[in-house]
């Protein structure tokens, strides 16, 4: 991986990546309780801690309510990740019933926090929208006022030549938009 930052941060912010290249290896449900654990700390507006993770792992009942909504291009590779996980906000404050704006993004935030962990323990986190939403919320009986924002497939990190072609053009380490075109001092612009 050659990635190059205009200014230091920390190596494992510039490690970390989405590959779609999983070995087949497992993990003890501690290890996977880690990941969670990480997310736990992530901040949140009025300290809400509205996400909510649901998950499955291979060769487990639980595994088809996650694997059978995701569309066919994702279950080429996410048949060999040790979990996938729904990531679900709850959108009102806990305190006092109303919408909470910033689920979404608190939510976000937990999701950083799994991946980040992740990847210091040298495993993938890769989070994906290619999934039949009203099916995932259907199999996992998620009420209305919570909000499906992502699934993520976890697992160890496996050989990017091991994926067919199709894939492989689709797990390059892409390169990021310049800082010009992401930030602004002062008023909007896009």
């Amino acid at each position: 991986m050659n990635r190059q930052t205009n200014y230091p941060i920390h190596p494992l912010l510039l490690a970390r990546e989405s590959t779609r290249a999983f070995s087949e290896e497992r993990f003890s449900e501690d290890d996977l309780m880690s990941l969670f654990e990480a997310a736990r700390w992530a901040p949140s507006s009025y300290n809400n801690q509205p996400w909510r993770f649901h998950y499955g792992r291979r060769d487990t009942p639980e595994w088809d309510l996650f694997f059978n909504p995701l569309v066919e291009f994702n279950k080429n590779w996410c048949r060999k990740a040790d979990t996938l996980i729904a990531v679900i906000s709850y959108q009102l404050y806990e305190y006092n019933h109303k919408p909470a704006p910033t689920a979404h993004f608190d939510s976000g935030s937990a999701w950083m926090s799994l991946a980040l962990e992740a990847q210091a323990k040298g495993w993938v986190a890769h989070a994906m929208s290619g999934f039949d939403y009203e099916k995932l919320r259907d199999n996992l009986k998620v009420p209305n006022d919570y909000s499906i924002e992502a699934m993520i497939a976890v697992g160890k990190k496996g050989k990017g030549e091991t994926l067919p072609d199709e894939l492989r053009k689709h797990d390059t380490s892409y390169q990021r938009k310049s800082l010009q075109d992401i930030i602004c001092k002062g008023t909007f612009r896009s």
